[in-house]
């Protein structure tokens, strides 16, 4: 199939693919866009999972400040080099990240920020729900897996589905966050965040 120079440009507009790349994926889909933008999405992760053992030392604080200044965010987001910090793509990430936190109140950026204890005590609980509904054992076990999933999904950042369905098609922050570091070529970290609203403490 035969794929014209206007559909690679297209395809790399919205992915910031390179033209080999977006031209290669454009042939594996067979000319169809959206599952080239799957291929490269999976394509991106990859080489941002090898990229990830790369310093982040440069980065933006974004901030998000809620209309009538009851709800306040910070949030710090990671990159390798000064150039990628200052793009725009770079910065309404930062800025869609701390939206997300003033409205999902995540806890914790990714797994590796739950303690081990509050993991450990949310397994108890969910242990002992799952043993009262009475289920088989082997059951119990995939029922407690599912609810620590949707708990995780609840209180870690990166898990959660991007509040702005709409521009995201409920792509997580990680998906967002890899296609962002697919786009730049450079290892993206969401390093930290602090939340505060009026009245709590």
């Amino acid at each position: 199939m035969a794929i014209s120079a206007q559909d690679v440009k297209a395809l790399r507009d919205r992915t910031g693919a390179g033209i080999m790349d977006a031209k290669s994926a454009l042939q594996e889909s067979g000319g169809d866009v959206d599952k080239a933008i799957d291929i490269l999405r999976v394509k991106g992760q990859a080489s941002a999972a090898r990229r990830g053992g790369r310093t982040a030392a440069e980065g933006v604080v974004s901030t998000y400040i809620h209309a009538g200044g009851k709800i306040g965010v910070l949030v710090e987001v990671d990159c390798e080099t000064d150039f990628v910090a200052r793009t725009e793509q770079f910065q309404e990430f930062a800025r869609e990240v701390a939206l997300h936190v003033a409205a999902a109140s995540p806890l914790y950026v990714s797994d590796e920020d739950v303690p081990e204890e509050d993991k450990a005590a949310e397994l108890r609980v969910l242990r002992e729900q799952a043993a009262a509904e009475g289920k088989p054992e082997h059951v119990q076990e995939k029922i407690v897996e599912g609810r620590l999933n949707k708990w995780l999904e609840q209180v870690v950042l990166l898990h959660q589905s991007h509040i702005n369905d709409e521009k995201h098609s409920g792509r997580t922050l990680e998906e967002l966050r890899a296609e962002l570091a697919a786009k730049t070529g450079e290892n993206i970290v969401v390093r930290r965040f602090a939340r505060f609203q009026v009245g709590e403490e």
